[in-house]
């Protein structure tokens, strides 16, 4: 544990904080297939198909777009958080919370909902992205100079 720091805990909070939130989406996704009648293994309704498609696909879609960017702030919270560990943790936390109107402004059916609060999800990923090259540089200068 002296390898992570004491607060190294908060962002393993946080990293679990955003799985229950991927959780509460893919009910969401669940409910819009049954409301709009998009059945497994359909990824996607098409217009021709279904006149409610779009409204399925703004939910699919904001889900499937959060999936996509889930990897990313995993690596950026747990590297930057062994350095930072408060700091990332708290962007984290925004970031999850940005989320979740990105996701429910996506799933209103209009695309550009998404980021009326959701945009601001990007600022939380660029000081993560600080927060570990800062870890980085802190590694490369622990290496002893021959």
């Amino acid at each position: 544990m002296e390898v992570l720091g004491d607060e190294f805990g908060y962002v393993v909070i946080v990293v679990v904080l955003y799985s229950f939130l991927n959780l509460w989406m893919s009910i969401q996704v669940g409910k819009a297939r049954k409301r709009y009648k998009v059945f497994y293994p359909t990824l996607y309704a098409l217009e021709s198909d279904n006149k409610d498609a779009n409204l399925f696909n703004c939910v699919q879609r904001g889900h499937q777009n959060s999936l996509e960017m889930m990897p990313m702030l995993f690596v950026l919270v747990i590297l930057g958080g062994m350095g930072h560990p408060r700091v990332s943790a708290a962007l984290g936390l925004f970031y999850i919370v940005a989320r979740y109107f990105y996701f429910t402004g996506y799933a209103t059916g209009d695309p550009s909902n998404r980021l009326n609060l959701g945009k601001f999800g990007f600022l939380a990923l660029v000081g993560l992205k600080i927060c570990t090259i800062s870890f980085g540089i802190s590694l490369l200068r622990l290496r002893p100079s021959y």
